[in-house]
């Protein structure tokens, strides 16, 4: 298969802010025995911004923009430096691909980026995608990475976008509820808004809103989505080979 793998701020980021090293070499780890198990894999990844804060102690009070574009911009070197030394173990060669909104419209940007990827693949490269965020501002903006990665999806024709959140998929309630139940599948065309709240995870801009949003469109296109805890051990090698008792919401692809 080839697989579009989210990783959440909340999933790779401390309740300090900062980088959570530890999960994140877990989760090559395991991206890695995907790879050995022939699959194509492509990673979106945040985190720069966690990287970022633990760089620089700023002097003066920044905006929230400055503070995303400085943050940002220095956390990515680190953040991609990290991913290149943990893949490195595994002899994974890994390439950076920094986007914007406007690359994902028809034209020379989206062919440009989309055969970017394409040739990466076909030689052995993990892509691993981010938003630029020293550019996109405001209106240029992704909502989230939840957004950006159901476009790479349907760019790469995946089979399975898995979006690694901090929970464990669409609960019929608050998931702090003992009452409110984990919803396993979401059929084409079913509606789930009154179980979804608008709400922003802690250090990231998405929510389960958003990824629920992603997830309807991405399965309209013909993938396959998950949503699935990434503080879960093992959460990726067991959701392809024990996927009836992992827990996950799955969204099976809408077929003509």
């Amino acid at each position: 298969m080839r697989i579009v793998i989210k990783i959440g701020s909340n999933v790779l980021t401390r309740a300090d802010g900062k980088l959570d090293v530890t999960r994140m070499s877990a989760i090559v780890d395991q991206v890695a025995w995907l790879r050995q198990q022939g699959h194509e894999v492509v990673l979106v990844s945040s985190g720069a911004v966690a990287c970022g804060r633990s760089e620089l102690k700023v002097e003066h009070a920044l905006d929230s923009v400055e503070q995303r574009q400085l943050f940002s911009a220095l956390g990515q070197v680190k953040l991609i430096g990290l991913y290149y030394d943990l893949f490195r173990e595994f002899h994974i060669p890994v390439g950076q691909v920094l986007t914007m909104k406007e690359n994902f419209e028809p034209g020379e940007q989206f062919d440009n980026q989309r055969a970017c990827m394409k040739v990466m693949l076909e030689n052995g490269v993990l892509p691993i995608v981010n938003e630029n965020d020293t550019v996109s501002v405001t209106e240029l903006m992704f909502t989230d990475n939840d957004e950006l990665s159901g476009l790479v999806a349907q760019m790469v024709e995946a089979d399975t976008l898995i979006l690694l959140s901090n929970i464990d998929g669409i609960f019929t309630g608050h998931p702090d509820n003992p009452q409110s139940k984990l919803i396993p599948t979401v059929a084409p065309g079913s509606d789930l808004s009154a179980y979804i709240k608008a709400e922003k995870s802690a250090f990231g801009r998405g929510g389960m809103h958003s990824k629920y949003t992603t997830a309807t469109r991405v399965q309209a296109a013909g993938i396959q989505v998950i949503i699935a805890n990434g503080e879960r051990e093992g959460i990726l090698i067991n959701l392809l080979q024990h996927p009836e008792t992992t827990p996950h919401t799955t969204f099976p692809p809408l077929t003509c």
